[in-house]
């Protein structure tokens, strides 16, 4: 095996906004391990046909070909060979001058790809929804008013460090700080890629005592980063410690990884996963072109372990603000027994305004699905609230007046009725 080596950006093509800061190294093998990594040798896209296997190969075959099949499919290979800078992306790439830049501030994630992702949009124009959303842009170094490093007040309700406790009977646990691929516009950018992988298992035992002194703690969501990017081992040592607390009723994970590293959803994972039932998976979509041959399998290999499925999705101006967009996407998610949890609206991070959409369009989406697609497929739309308010359910416009005596209620179709009120 190569000794891995640390890669840092350097030399990158600098616009008129130049800066010295350089990408953080990061660990990204056996998450009991310490070793380094080492660096590898738009709406206008149709909504409802995702990515063929084919292309993918010829992406593998035209620039990995010195890699196995076997060797592609191993999600420890995926998460080694990431492209983490601009030059290296260059090679796939034909990158536009707001793609080139040097990095401004501590607050952005590093870059990272999985040659897997990368294969989902290497042909596609810089406007293509899967591009815009995990290759940065100069877009990143202009903050606007509202704007904070921790718009949700995560670290001020954090009574230990990697535990978030904001509602009353459950917590959320960061297990890592790691992501094979970084979304630009994470919540927790300020903290994401900027730590080992594995967090360290003292932290990990202070989180756990807390949450073992905390009776009214009956949900533990563990998240990172992204917990699925640890080994198997790791993985199954947390969810056995939680599982045996005896007031933790629900374990749930938060995860990408069957997005962007599907190869990760193995049936040894699988197998482990499904011994600590009550378990649920919050996962991470964008865009419906995401949904691969790949990951319909890895889905349909945690649905089959009798793991319940949700997703998340990021409202994204541009990426995914468009309602045939979303129909297409919820409805595929369905139909692969992936259930649409919340359309979040984009957290206010630092950086984060050519990625927000105005709060009356995500009304107006939502308007346009609801009633015309099933309701399993339809999500929450909230809001985040800034400063550690939670999440707040964005009201439709669905009753227009409550009295004593009755409810005027609008339907999908914009007609009203009557409801009587007790």
């Amino acid at each position: 095996m190569v000794t891995p080596r640390p890669i840092f950006m350097e030399e990158i093509v600098k616009v008129k906004r130049p800066s010295t800061n350089t990408l953080s190294s990061e660990d990204s093998k056996g998450p009991l391990l310490d070793p380094k990594e080492e660096e590898p040798p738009s709406l206008l896209c149709p909504y409802a046909n995702p990515v063929e296997l084919s292309s993918q190969e010829e992406f593998r075959k035209r620039f990995f070909k010195d890699i196995s099949p076997a060797m592609w499919d191993d999600w420890r290979w995926q998460i080694r060979a990431r492209i983490r800078n601009q030059q290296t992306l260059s090679r796939y790439l034909k990158l536009e001058p707001e793609e080139l830049y040097t990095w401004k501030g501590d607050w952005h994630p590093p870059m990272a790809i999985t040659p897997y992702y990368l294969s989902l949009f290497y042909e596609k124009a810089p406007d293509d929804p899967l591009r815009r959303s995990v290759v940065p842009t100069i877009d990143e170094l202009v903050a606007t008013e509202g704007e904070a490093q921790d718009p949700l007040m995560e670290e001020g309700q954090s009574p230990v460090p990697g535990i978030v406790h904001r509602y009353p009977d459950r917590v959320l646990f960061l297990a890592t700080s790691f992501c094979s691929t970084y979304c630009r516009y994470c919540t927790r950018s300020r903290v994401v890629g900027k730590a080992k992988r594995l967090v360290g298992r003292k932290r990990w035992e202070l989180a756990l005592e807390y949450i073992k002194n905390n009776r009214q703690i009956r949900d533990v969501l563990i998240s990172g980063g992204d917990p699925l990017t640890l080994g198997d081992e790791a993985i199954g040592w947390l969810l056995q410690r939680l599982r045996a607390i005896k007031h933790v009723e629900i374990l749930r994970i938060g995860t990408k990884v069957p997005v962007v590293i599907p190869q990760r959803i193995t049936a040894d994972l699988c197998k482990l996963l499904k011994r600590y039932h009550p378990l649920f998976l919050s996962i991470h979509f964008t865009h419906v072109r995401e949904l691969t041959p790949e990951t319909e399998k890895a889905v349909s290999m945690l649905a089959d372990s009798g793991i319940p499925l949700g997703s998340q999705t990021v409202l994204l101006k541009g990426i995914n603000d468009n309602t045939e967009a979303l129909k297409a996407l919820f409805l595929r998610l369905l139909k692969n027994r992936v259930r649409p949890y919340y359309l979040y609206q984009c957290d206010p991070i630092l950086g984060s305004s050519h990625f927000r959409t105005k709060v009356q369009r995500g009304i107006q989406i939502m308007k346009e699905l609801r009633g015309f697609i099933s309701g399993y497929a339809v999500p929450t739309y909230v809001i985040d609230a800034p400063g550690g308010g939670g999440k707040v359910a964005i009201d439709l416009g669905s009753v227009l007046s409550i009295t004593e005596e009755k409810v005027i209620l609008k339907n999908y179709q914009g007609r009203e009725f009557v409801y009587p009120n007790g």
